[in-house]
């Protein structure tokens, strides 16, 4: 089949072809890829239905029913979406600062958005429950002029979240503040509109993937931590326990199969949320490119 086609001035051009063009070596790539993703994401992941099938589903349903576990769904979810929320919104923000102003110490404090990547979340999670424990530099205060506790309770459990999940967000957000042109900006506000308008109508479209996308690292970043929480928690069941908690104090109790069943329901609830979230990024994608 002729890959040329003739032009009104009868020169050749190139014919587009029909379907996506592949590169050489697709086959044996995409063969790889299917194999690394298996070993590494799918396989372990299979092995938990199969792992929690020992209980059989009266067993697998009241494991995961119990009221202890039901409460620390209701923890985790709850401060990561809380946590993911904060993170949101300030996330943004910082991004923004860093971004749009110039103000001494700023690559100080480009350097400490990324501290929460390169601490260990145990060293975190002392550090934290230090800050904010009764006799804390933060703690005391609180508690001495708001009465209000902070460590050993759930808001100290969110505040661990929001200290993990505060990267993820700036570091999505900020190359894409910075590839958006500030002509644009500059057109709308000389079209009349307000600063109120040119947020919602120019820069929030432009941003809204990467913000639903660094929500979505810091929910699941959120929802999996262990290290940081565990200590300023005060793992009391029904009160401050995390799921991610419970399954190691089942493992702890060589019951495998409930925490397989646990870990289950946290692996569907999850993959459920993340899947709800890449729907509507990619709706919001889709109604960019038809409004542009």
């Amino acid at each position: 089949m002729s890959s040329v086609s003739i032009t009104a001035g009868g020169a050749t051009a190139p014919r587009r072809r029909n379907g996506p063009g592949v590169l050489p070596g697709f086959g044996i790539s995409m063969g790889f890829t299917v194999l690394y993703l298996s070993l590494l994401v799918l396989i372990p992941l299979a092995a938990l239905p199969i792992k929690s099938a020992g209980l059989g589903w009266a067993g697998f349903w009241d494991t995961v029913t119990a009221p202890r576990v039901v409460a620390s769904y209701k923890l985790t979810f709850g401060a990561s979406l809380l946590a993911a929320l904060v993170n949101l919104v300030f996330g943004t923000i910082v991004a923004w600062v860093l971004v749009r102003y110039r103000f001494p110490g700023k690559k100080i404090v480009d350097a400490l958005v990324d501290l929460p990547f390169a601490l260990p979340t145990a060293v975190a999670g002392i550090a934290l429950t230090a800050l904010y424990s009764k006799n804390g530099w933060l703690g005391g205060p609180l508690l001495a002029w708001f009465d209000l506790k902070v460590a050993f309770t759930p808001l100290g459990i969110v505040i661990a979240l929001i200290f993990i999940g505060l990267p993820f967000m700036v570091r999505t957000v900020q190359p894409v503040l910075e590839d958006v042109e500030r002509e644009l900006e500059e057109a709308s506000a000389s079209l009349g509109a307000s600063r109120w308008q040119t947020l919602r109508r120019v820069l929030l479209p432009a941003l809204f993937p990467a913000l639903l996308t660094g929500f979505a690292l810091s929910f699941a970043r959120a929802v999996g931590e262990y290290g940081s929480v565990v200590f300023i928690a005060g793992n009391m069941p029904m009160v401050s326990e995390i799921t991610p908690l419970l399954i190691i104090a089942k493992l702890e109790e060589f019951d495998y199969a409930g925490a397989a069943a646990i870990a289950s329901v946290m692996l569907v609830l999850s993959f459920a949320l993340l899947l709800l979230i890449n729907l509507l990024q990619g709706w919001q994608t889709r109604r960019n490119g038809r409004l542009a």
